[in-house]
């Protein structure tokens, strides 16, 4: 009898362990729809972290990174570039931290520097394990074949929050010699099936091999192989305008594990507008069909930010068909399907890339901000590198 009772009340114990389960999921659902509908955008705080022209031997500061690391702070980066503005030419790669949620950031340093190249490194992407606590850039050197040849992607990593990192690592060997930069802008490292703890990068190709293409790993960055692509059209040939040129691009996972790709339309194929492309199968493959236009998020041409946070989807980039102005926030709570009316101007005046992140360690305040980084001008968009917090309640 004794053992009876106990299996009855293990039973009723067991139950009401399910019930508790189930409340506490449909109160964490209403919670998380109850904040997404209250979601309304405030410029909170902002400040200038790079001015071009005015720091070291530096002539411009471009091409900015923003990201989290599994310890909660905050890492900046940007190309250095030495001598002018162009895309080509010796670079570094300049770095600022901060451990305060971008309060305070740390003095410049440069993690990488590829002497007087004639065709020096060019900045990627940045992916962060938090399996293993790592932050991995990626990023190219003789991307554009100007007096050098062949075209190289490169690796570095820290495994102390910023603070040291690893020599270059050459990936060709592993991904093959070809023309690839990541983003520019952040990979990931999956969080749900299929193929969760992979890391992905997208990049672009360049001149007549243009397109979206993946890279994968799936042993925390040690080896590197291709996934997806979505090849421009004509592939391998010179291009005319509205030519279909997918080119730089931000992906983000959504919680039903499908990768979603933000692309720049190079050529303004069928619209002035950004290009949207979607894998399943983790980034092993970049179905057409999965292709589509986003007419509400008009583009000068130019890279965006993209960010998925507590169920919401976050965009920058320059809100404008033809130049690189008003650097605009826009938010869907439908993974991208619609768009709020609602937009906040980050910057009217000149603006170029951004990348956006969070920080997500489990506190309240953690839920109330993302943070921005982007190209900002007064007569042109590559004048300084702006780092803007945004409170997602309105500062409530």
């Amino acid at each position: 009898e004794k053992v009876s009772g106990r299996g009855c009340n293990m039973e009723k114990g067991s139950r009401i362990a399910s019930l508790s389960i189930l409340l506490s999921v449909v109160l964490s659902f209403r919670v998380s729809v109850s904040s997404a509908q209250e979601i309304d955008p405030l410029l909170y705080e902002e400040q200038l972290l790079w001015v071009s022209g005015a720091q070291g031997a530096v002539n411009t500061y471009r091409i900015p990174l923003l990201t989290y690391t599994a310890k909660g702070s905050l890492l900046a980066f940007a190309e250095g570039r030495k001598s002018s503005s162009s895309d080509v030419g010796a670079k570094f790669i300049a770095m600022r931290r901060s451990t305060d949620k971008g309060a305070t950031w740390s003095p410049t340093s440069f993690i990488v520097d590829d002497g007087w190249q004639t065709d020096g490194l060019n900045l990627g992407s940045v992916v962060v394990d938090e399996e293993v606590g790592s932050v991995i850039l990626i990023y190219s050197i003789c991307f554009h074949l100007y007096h050098c040849s062949p075209s190289s992607t490169m690796m570095v990593e820290s495994r102390d929050d910023g603070f040291t990192w690893s020599p270059p690592r050459n990936l060709s060997l592993q991904l093959g010699v070809k023309n690839f930069i990541g983003g520019p802008g952040f990979g990931i490292q999956k969080r749900y099936n299929p193929a969760k703890g992979r890391l992905v990068v997208c990049g672009h190709g360049t001149i007549e091999g243009d397109g979206v293409f993946l890279i994968l790993s799936d042993d925390h960055g040690q080896n590197w192989y291709n996934g997806g692509g979505l090849k421009s059209v004509p592939y391998n040939q010179k291009k005319r305008a509205q030519d279909f040129n997918p080119d730089e691009c931000q992906l983000v996972e959504m919680k039903d594990g499908s990768i979603v790709i933000n692309v720049r339309n190079q050529n303004n194929y069928h619209c002035r507008c950004r290009m949207v492309i979607s894998s399943q199968d983790g980034g092993l493959s970049l179905p057409i069909d999965n292709l589509f236009f986003d007419y509400t998020l008009v583009d000068p041409v130019v890279a965006a930010g993209a960010l998925q946070k507590d169920g919401v989807l976050y965009f920058t980039n320059p809100s404008n068909e033809y130049q690189r102005v008003n650097l605009t926030l826009r938010w869907s709570l439908t993974d991208g399907k619609y768009w709020e009316n609602k937009a906040v101007q980050i910057w009217a005046g000149p603006s170029g890339y951004s990348c956006i992140t969070s920080l997500d360690r489990g506190s309240p305040e953690d839920r109330k901000y993302i943070f921005v980084i982007y190209e900002k001008g007064h007569k042109d968009y590559y004048e300084t590198v702006s780092f803007a917090k945004i409170h997602l309640y309105g500062g409530r």
